[in-house]
């Protein structure tokens, strides 16, 4: 399953690192966080070197919908509320001044990424809701309006319309800015000591360093494990469908996206948290969506993305922990990622060069509030339960009893097994243990693989990593 980013950019190889390389800053990780974070660094004189397992863009960045907003979903009112005025009107501002500093930065360096200028909504049945909404944007200093009519084949009382907002191409804008940086390929990082990044074959020296590796995988100090949780959402992209001007989100439980691009209409929803999957098909439900709204339309590309979500719904951005005064993250952006990888990059490029940020206490990972409290609770007996789960639950099936393509727990002489048996007949089996913390992994028929419940790494049928926190596979049998 490939996104219509990876389908329509090619990304060019780069070398992976050998030896010891030192440099002011080595950043972990070449999603957009990490190369926004690498370039605003250089633009400040801060020499930053980028370490990416993979390559380029290959984890959540090459799977977004690619908004670039200050439009959040249903938060304004609720942000006054919970968080008050100086909170709410903070974060505001700084996704909002993210999105000046995309345009900015994509003019000043006549960046070719499709960009373009487009209103943000989220649309509601509720229109007091709405109102309420728009009447807390404006008082947060967002010329917000109240819309009746969209384009958007839902039933709704009408949207909360932001202007200006944004919409790109994000393989192809971290693309021409990692040309102009130092970025290795192939180098996962397997340790990190105060001042060093080790890869395989190399290290990186650096006085400074940055964890943009979407889940910071060190879990002492910081302890995110905790204070995180992890969930898969879905987008089908739709060719054929009428044009739709905007982006759009909604507000509640089972909220869909929507979004052009070029002739495909992006079609997101459906989600859950990750090693916690629905019933039915999340791609199949948003075919029959498309098909039943647009039904000239036919499905051309479909992916997932995951996205860490902190208790408070603030991204953690600073400081890694008070015992590491080097290090820094930029972390939990729930469906955000691109205004909060502009936010974040500009936070951390102040905090190495030690300049003051406005918005940096309310960012801060070493933040704590008793609102978080309820919501950590619930991750923490999630955790509970899928480390009992290893421990006392015993498989009903056996591996012969799988059909093509199922995959399931099995007993085996040896013990618990994962299974999945191919299309073509042969048995994979895995230890179902999730490395990080020892969850007992689930099955995840749609994308055939093996999640964890507790913390949402992901493993494909054979065992190989696919997400982090953990840092290794999971061994064969």
């Amino acid at each position: 399953m490939k996104s219509i980013w990876t389908k329509t950019y090619e990304r060019k190889s780069r070398p992976t690192l050998e030896g010891t390389v030192e440099a002011d800053v080595a950043v972990i990780g070449a999603g957009i966080t990490g190369i926004l974070t690498a370039w605003q660094l250089e633009e400040a004189g801060v020499h930053a070197v980028v370490l990416e397992a993979d390559q380029i863009g290959s984890g959540q960045t090459g799977n977004t919908t690619a908004k670039i907003t200050s439009q959040h979903g249903m938060f304004c009112h609720t942000f006054l509320e919970k968080k008050g005025e100086a909170v709410a009107r903070g974060y505001v501002q700084a996704n909002q001044a993210a999105v000046e500093e995309y345009r900015r930065l994509i003019r000043q360096e006549g960046i070719d990424c499709d960009f373009m200028e487009t209103d943000a909504y989220v649309y509601s049945r509720d229109q007091e809701k709405l109102k309420r909404e728009t009447e807390a944007a404006i008082r947060l200093g967002i010329p917000a309006s109240m819309v009746k009519n969209i384009e958007i084949p839902v039933s709704c009382a009408g949207a909360v319309r932001f202007p200006s907002q944004g919409q790109f191409h994000p393989l192809k804008f971290i693309g021409a800015l990692a040309d102009r940086l130092t970025v290795y390929e192939h180098s996962p990082v397997k340790e990190v000591r105060e001042h060093a990044a080790v890869t395989p074959h190399g290290q990186v020296r650096a006085d400074s360093i940055v964890f943009a590796a979407h889940f910071p995988f060190i879990n002492f100090p910081g302890m995110y494990f905790t204070r995180m949780h992890q969930e898969r959402s879905y987008v089908v992209a739709l060719e054929d469908a009428p044009a739709l001007q905007g982006v759009y989100i909604g507000d509640g439980e089972d909220t869909l996206s929507f979004r052009q691009y070029e002739s495909y209409l992006l079609l997101g929803g459906r989600s859950h948290r990750t090693g916690n999957r629905r019933e039915d098909s999340c791609f199949t439900a948003l075919k029959k969506m498309g098909s039943a709204w647009y039904p000239k339309s036919h499905a051309a590309a479909c992916w997932a993305a995951q996205d860490c979500i902190t208790a408070d719904e603030i991204p953690f951005i600073g400081n890694y922990a008070a015992g590491r005064p080097h290090w820094f993250v930029a972390t939990g952006f729930r469906k955000w990622g691109m205004s909060s990888a502009m936010v974040s990059s500009m936070l951390l490029r102040d905090q190495i060069c030690g300049r003051e940020n406005p918005w940096s206490r309310i960012f801060t990972p070493s933040r704590f509030s008793a609102q978080e409290l309820p919501q950590i609770l619930r991750d923490g007996g999630i955790a509970v339960k899928g480390l009992s789960r290893r421990l006392f639950q015993i498989p009903a099936e056996t591996a012969d009893a799988l059909l093509l393509g199922q995959g399931a727990l099995v007993e085996t002489e040896e013990g618990k097994a994962g299974a999945y048996r191919t299309r073509e007949g042969d048995l994979c089996q895995v230890h179902p243990v999730c490395p990080h913390l020892g969850c007992e992994l689930a099955w995840n028929p749609e994308e055939c693989t093996w999640d964890c419940p507790c913390h949402g790494s992901r493993f494909d049928f054979k065992g190989n990593l696919l997400d982090g926190p953990a840092q290794e596979g999971i061994q064969h049998e």
